[in-house]
């Protein structure tokens, strides 16, 4: 079980810390859908991960934007600098940026985000065959879906759930 916080800015950061998150997600400046945050330049988003695995916490990183072929100029050096930074992780909801990081990086886990919709086992199976490392379900979803897309995935397959 892990306990995961959102953190829009390095103050939310520390919170989502100091009151006992297993693990944060944040966007930097592009590439992420958190619109609302003040997010993170590259400079931040260093200082972030090295804060967050001082305290032997993650840090997954958002890289969930609906993709249009323009919105890759750039990303793979992005995704190139949040491996070499030690981001524990990206999110993804995007099939063409899940390519982009398998190439690019090809050890940096990823996470299907909540954003691509997964309702189903057979969503989930795909997903766990390309390799991702955790799945973010679809919010509509009860605890007995919830039960039985685990039966069907492979164990080393984390699933993740909203919790409000």
């Amino acid at each position: 079980m892990e306990l995961l916080s959102p953190a829009g800015n390095t103050e939310k950061l520390k919170a989502a810390l100091h009151f006992g998150a297993d693990a944060v997600y944040l966007s930097g400046k592009k590439f992420g859908l958190r619109a609302a945050s003040d997010n993170f330049d590259a400079d931040e988003l260093k200082s972030a991960v090295e804060l967050v695995h001082k305290n032997g916490k993650k840090v997954y990183v958002a890289l969930n934007i609906l993709a249009h072929d323009a919105d890759f100029d750039g990303m793979e050096e992005y995704v190139r600098y949040l491996d070499e930074i030690g981001a524990d992780a990206v999110i993804v909801s995007d099939l063409g940026i899940l390519s982009l990081v398998r190439k690019a990086t090809p050890s940096l886990a990823v996470h299907v985000s909540t954003q691509a919709s997964v309702t189903n086992g057979y969503a989930a199976k795909f997903y766990a065959d390309l390799g991702v490392a955790r799945i973010v379900l679809a919010r509509e979803l009860s605890l007995n879906e919830i039960a039985a897309i685990r039966e069907i995935l492979p164990s080393q397959v984390e699933l993740e759930a909203f919790v409000h």
